[in-house]
Parts: C-alpha cells; sequence; structure tokens
C-alpha cells in the first residue's frame, strides 16, 4: 500500500511541529514551507480547513492513508465512548506504533518496515501487517534471528520514552502492550475532536 515517503521537515513546517519526532531541520526553519513562509501572513483558515489540517496531521503521524483512517473513524463511531478518543486508541493500537512506542524503532516509518520485513512477532508469531490491531495482554517482540539487527540494538538503546501502558524486558528484547490508553496517556498534540466534526458533516 502507498505511503508517504517524501521529505518529512516540509510535511512538518506545514503544520508547524515536529509530528515525526526529533527533527534538526524543522528546528532551523520552524515556519510554514515555500518562498515566503517565513514572512507571508497567512489568512484566518475557515472552519473546514482547520479540521482537515487536523485530520492530515494524524494521518501523517501515525502513517495512515485516508480509507484506512476513515475505516477506524467509522469503527470508533461504532463503539460506546467518545468517538474522537477510541480514534486515537486504535491508532495507537496498531502494531506499528507499538513498535515505535517501545522503542524497536526511532520512527513509525522504521516500525512499519521492521514489521513487513517479518522482524517483530506478537505472542511468539511472526506477524507483518503493520495495522495488525493489538490487544491488552499482547507480548510484542523481537524475533529471535533478528535481536542481532544493528539498527534494532541503537534505537533500544537510544530510546529513553516509557509509558504506562506498554511493558519492557530488555533482556528478552520484548514488551506487553498491557491495556488501551486513557487520552492523557497519549502524548501526541492532536485535537481529535476536530476529526470527528469533519468526519461527521
Amino acid at each position: 500500500m502507498a505511503r508517504y515517503t517524501g521529505p518529512k521537515t516540509k510535511v512538518a513546517r506545514k503544520f508547524g511541529e515536529a509530528i515525526f519526532g526529533d527533527d534538526k531541520s524543522f528546528e532551523k526553519k520552524n515556519y510554514p514551507p515555500g518562498q515566503h513562509g517565513a514572512n507571508k501572513r497567512r489568512g484566518k483558515k475557515s472552519e473546514y480547513a482547520v479540521q482537515l489540517m487536523e485530520k492530515q496531521k494524524a494521518k501523517y503521524t501515525y502513517g495512515i492513508l485516508e480509507r484506512q483512517f476513515r475505516n477506524l473513524f467509522e469503527e470508533a463511531k461504532r463503539k460506546e465512548g467518545v468517538t474522537g478518543e477510541i480514534l486515537l486508541q486504535l491508532c495507537e493500537s496498531r502494531l506499528d506504533n507499538v513498535v515505535y512506542r517501545m522503542g524497536i524503532s526511532p520512527s513509525r516509518r522504521g516500525a512499519r518496515q521492521l514489521v513487513s520485513h517479518r522482524h517483530i512477532t506478537v505472542n511468539g508469531e511472526v506477524v507483518n501487517i503493520p495495522s495488525y490491531k493489538l490487544r491488552a495482554g499482547d507480548v510484542v517482540g523481537v524475533r529471535e534471528k533478528s535481536k542481532s539487527v544493528q539498527a534494532i540494538e541503537d534505537s533500544l538503546s537510544a530510546n529513553s520514552s516509557v509509558y504506562e501502558w506498554i511493558t519492557w524486558n530488555s533482556e528478552k528484547k520484548e514488551g506487553t502492550y498491557v491495556s488501551v490508553p486513557e487520552r492523557l496517556q497519549i502524548p501526541e498534540n492532536i485535537k481529535e475532536q476536530l476529526i470527528v466534526e469533519l468526519y461527521s458533516k
């Protein structure tokens, strides 16, 4: 399935924040892209434009295409609870996202590649579907043959992130998706209610 593989800094500048993680280029130019990006006065955006921008930011952040993202929204809408919060929880429960959160890869894009290339297991079985939805209690690990992959070792040694809803065993190179995260436990700066309003029109 096609993914955005273009310049990450340009996208980050569009949204005014480093949505792909640490980005030195963004820190140098944290204004909109384009010839007049630093000086151009932007008029007030319409309600629709603001909502659309928020949806695009969420899609880029999690690396999800429109059709898949819309399906997640429809699934969230069918569940009991706050639709926007459930939407983000569904995004967070994707295997590629949890591989990223566990520090096995420094980016979601890298995490998708690890999953696709069969480096990751779920409950002891190789799973190569990045969008695979994890359930509370699932154990995500690095495949035995892949534990010596330098990129994985480098990422794990550099990782310092800790999340209450994930545990990690550095010796076994595996972690547990303990529970679905609450909204306050999700660090992404996404105004999910705007996305709900956009899709509800």
